[in-house]
């Protein structure tokens, strides 16, 4: 509303001077639009762009610019967010000499990204960078009412507090290790049974989405046995994970959200009612159970924890059917994509696969089944893991940005409020001043001996955090660790995976929400204990 105000005064002003009368009304025009061109092309001459010319221009700000693409006029450096984003900063922020810090306008929006682990820890680790810009997407799909968008706050540190009490602490993951037990042997039995070449893509999917839909809403199902209401899940987390990973031209060029040009905003209204039907349907069922007394025969699951919340906890209605849609959409897919990466890694190096056979030999033997407890006793697979974090992090560019809530200094430089401010973790993990070799796949430089202290992913050491640093750290990042490590292991103390002679694995990426394998991963399996 503020920009149309800021350029509507022009008329107003032109119209108190009789500018518009018949016989100078396209003479006023063109002047108009020759100002506002003047305007733009003053604006795009400034380092990163358009945006940040129009806040210097009217700030007046003395202070040294950050380095920066200016990209378009009006429409910035929108271009660097297409395709492979996290690539095409990486290699802008090379060529302005500006991995510390650099500046691109996306249309109106002013943007900061850092490809330096200093950098980004000052950035994720700042109380001032506490927000995450809600885009119009997020907001249609409830999202400012959950964990992942919802601001610093009261109400945040409520949901925070709660998921990490009830969801995602040691107690509350080892409690749940039979159902990721259960899952992983059923994957198991359906790999075994498979002939020929196979997609793994599809299981691993549908087992990250039961696993999620087990500790959320209490449902069990099996991999084998197609179920309606896993399938609906399905399409309505593949459509809200399109939704929220498009570049939506409407959030940073406000005169074009009245015209809805790549139809978000229409999608997102047609799928919010389908999630609010789901999601109200398990909730009543639960009450409907808990009425009856059903719901003390079962296992409390998330559902029954934010029903029994009272006082300042308790949510209403539509904030719980927000939560828990987060819960879903944020860990059915990650897992999945993670271990599909690893799977092709270990496809691709024979070498690492045998080392990685012989600790779990050595560590379980061949006459039971890993166990989550047999992991803590393993260094190279959990090296392999992190590794392949490293090489093809989920969340490239941590999937959300921040936003400055205030004026600050990053690296020295000022940053205004409401700017927004983006880390590329893929550039960091991949540079040789932070990395020896770190093209190279290898897992044996997070080996630890016995007298070092193990490398940490968990948002430690900015060298290499996929989960995130900071106030919005990832909350579920120690479950989805657990869950990879085990599922991972499992699969590789059954088969020996080879690569499909037909499909050889292909590490193209296709950055949606997460980056993907751009091709589904295909194998051969061959038994290791026949």
């Amino acid at each position: 509303m503020k920009t149309e105000i800021d350029g509507l005064w022009v008329f107003a002003l032109a119209a108190k001077c009789r500018a518009f009368s018949s016989d100078n009304l396209f003479s006023s025009v063109s002047l108009l639009v020759l100002l506002w061109v003047g305007m733009a092309f003053l604006c795009w001459t400034y380092p990163g762009g358009p945006a940040w010319g129009r806040y210097r221009l009217k700030r007046g700000a003395k202070s040294k610019p950050i380095p920066g693409p200016r990209g378009f006029p009006v429409l910035g450096s929108m271009n660097l967010m297409a395709s492979l984003a996290h690539r095409r900063l990486a290699a802008a922020a090379e060529r302005f000499g500006a991995k510390r810090l650099m500046a691109f306008s996306l249309g109106e929006t002013r943007v900061i990204v850092t490809c330096n682990p200093d950098v980004a820890k000052e950035i994720l680790n700042s109380s001032v960078f506490a927000d995450r810009p809600v885009k119009e997407s997020a907001y249609s799909l409830m999202f400012n009412r959950a964990i992942g968008f919802a601001p610093y706050g009261v109400y945040w540190r409520t949901l925070r507090r709660i998921a990490a009490t009830h969801l995602f602490c040691p107690k509350q993951i080892s409690n749940s290790a039979a159902q990721r037990f259960h899952i992983a042997a059923q994957m198991v039995s359906i790999f075994g049974s498979c002939r020929g070449e196979i997609r793994v893509r599809d299981t691993l999917k549908r087992a990250s989405l039961n696993n999620i839909m087990c500790s959320v809403f209490g449902r069990k199902y099996e991999l084998d046995s197609p179920n309606n209401e896993t399938d609906e899940l399905r399409e309505l987390v593949e459509e809200g994970y399109e939704l929220l990973g498009k570049l939506n031209w409407s959030d940073h060029l406000p005169w074009l959200s009245g015209f809805d040009p790549q139809n978000i905003r229409l999608r997102c209204s047609q799928l919010v009612p389908k999630v609010n039907q789901f999601v109200n349907r398990i909730i009543a069922e639960h009450r409907a159970e808990a009425q009856t007394g059903e719901r003390k025969k079962a296992a409390m699951d998330f559902v029954d924890v934010l029903l029994s919340l009272d006082g300042p906890d308790k949510l209403s209605e539509p904030d719980m059917i927000a939560v828990l849609w987060e819960m879903i959409f944020r860990g059915t897919d990650t897992v999945a994509v993670l271990i599909e990466w690893i799977l092709a890694r270990i496809v691709l190096h024979p070498e690492i696969q045998s080392k990685v056979h012989e600790e779990i030999d050595r560590v379980v033997g061949k006459s039971r089944r890993v166990t989550e407890e047999d992991i803590q006793a393993m260094v190279y697979l959990p090296s392999v893991v992190k590794e392949v974090l490293r090489v093809h992090p989920p969340g490239p560019l941590l999937s959300w940005s921040r936003l400055a809530i205030t004026d600050t200094t990053v690296d020295g430089r000022h940053v205004p409020s409401g700017t927004t401010a983006m880390v590329n973790m893929w550039a960091i993990s991949r540079d040789p001043e932070v990395w020896s070799d770190p093209l190279k796949f290898k897992p044996d430089r997070f080996v630890t001996k016995d007298a070092e202290v193990e490398f940490s992913v968990l948002g430690s050491d900015l060298r290499l955090a996929p989960f995130g640093s900071g106030r919005r750290v990832c909350p579920g990042k120690a479950l989805g660790l657990t869950t990879v490590s085990y599922w991972v292991a499992s699969l590789l103390q059954e088969f020996l995976w080879v690569a499909a002679d037909e499909n050889p694995v292909d590490l193209s990426e296709v950055l949606r929400l997460s980056c993907e394998m751009a091709t589904p991963l295909m194998v051969k399996l061959r038994p290791r204990h026949v």
